[in-house]
């Protein structure tokens, strides 16, 4: 077009914005993020949340996927980025989780439901708020006390009310499962995305497969978390059942990979020593276990994009699309691990304009 300037990308490699399908904003990696969250004013967590969001878009992240929050702030950060206010990646918040009375993460960034009518209700409450992804709690979890991630959470009846309500609405839903029971469960019930599919079984990976349902690993989580030493503030219930899970939930990844179920990559941002700004770590975790690179990248992008649904706008480098670009020095396809290192970063850009990297200053 006329009056366009012209970026020499000449010896760069060109590639889509990386989207990653969840995140917490507002976490900060925390060893013990309940504890962190209990002790803040909502400010406070907005503030956090922001300042995760600039670091996330310099990683080139320019989509993400909130998957949880401590209340509805994460629709007003959204705002502020859209308006340009505080720079952060294009945000598909859900805002607060949706639990079983005394289900994983209640309180925290969940609210707590029982019975079919009051789940609908919920759905509806948060999508006024302005949700446009609803996340359901379908198995027990990491984080929380007491709770065991290979026990289901929410009814079949439950989950199917959340897809119904979101559904009228044109929203997806994303389910939070480690257990297999949780998962298909929230198969069964309609659900676009399990996120982190810790222990899946053959008849779990059948159901993916016949429904066409992603599969969100966030090998990250686990990984950071299952990593640290007794001590390191990570409260032990949480450590212990990190560790436990840690060695399964490769051999699942492994085994989705292996049968070609759809993948979109996540990271679970935020969670313990988990940290915004190096959600790229994922993408040389899933080439570790199996991926090509390139296998990597398309789950970051295009597949990510056709997951959340926004495959028309952005995911692809293509005419008519918002330009959402990455200009990287090296190849990533030869060596996945240049994603990480920012100064290799020449320009990320979102929506057309570069926001971050050198060549944002001299635009």
């Amino acid at each position: 077009p006329r009056g366009a300037t012209r970026v020499n990308g000449r010896g760069l490699t060109l590639l889509p914005g990386l989207i990653d399908c969840h995140v917490h904003l507002c976490w900060r990696g925390e060893a013990d993020v309940v504890k962190a969250t209990e002790r803040e004013t909502p400010t406070e967590t907005l503030l956090k949340a922001s300042l995760s969001a600039g670091q996330t878009l310099e990683a080139g992240v320019t989509t993400v996927r909130d998957v949880g929050s401590r209340d509805h702030s994460i629709f007003a950060l959204k705002k502020a980025i859209d308006k340009g206010l505080t720079p952060g990646p294009r945000i598909i918040g859900a805002g607060l989780a949706i639990c079983m009375i005394g289900g994983h993460l209640r309180r925290v960034i969940a609210q707590e439901v029982e019975g079919v009518e009051q789940v609908r209700q919920v759905v509806r409450e948060q999508i006024d708020a302005g949700a446009e992804v609803i996340k359901v709690i379908a198995s027990g979890g990491v984080l929380t006390p007491g709770t065991s991630p290979d026990q289901a959470q929410m009814t079949l009846e439950e989950l199917r009310a959340a897809v119904d309500e979101a559904k009228q609405a044109g929203r997806k839903v994303a389910a939070h499962a480690h257990g297999a029971s949780g998962m298909k469960n929230a198969i069964r019930a309609g659900v676009h995305s399990i996120e982190h599919a810790t222990l899946m079984d053959e008849e779990a990976a059948e159901l993916f497969e016949k429904h066409g349902v992603y599969m969100v690993p966030t090998l990250s989580a686990l990984a950071t978390t299952g990593a640290c030493r007794h001590g390191c503030g990570i409260p032990d219930d949480a450590l212990e059942k990190a560790k436990s899970m840690t060695k399964r939930h490769q051999s699942s990844f492994k085994q989705a990979h292996r049968r070609r179920l759809l993948i979109a990559m996540g990271t679970d941002a935020g969670t313990p020593f988990n940290h915004h700004g190096d959600n790229a770590q994922e993408l040389e975790r899933m080439v570790a276990l199996g991926m090509s690179p390139m296998e990597a990248m398309i789950a970051s992008t295009s597949a990510a994009a056709r997951l959340i649904g926004i495959d028309g706008q952005v995911g692809t480098i293509a005419q008519g699309k918002e330009a959402d670009l990455l200009l990287i020095e090296g190849n990533p396809l030869r060596k996945i691990d240049l994603l990480r290192d920012k100064r290799r970063l020449v320009g990320v850009m979102k929506a057309g304009r570069f926001v971050a990297g050198p060549l944002s200053h001299s635009h």
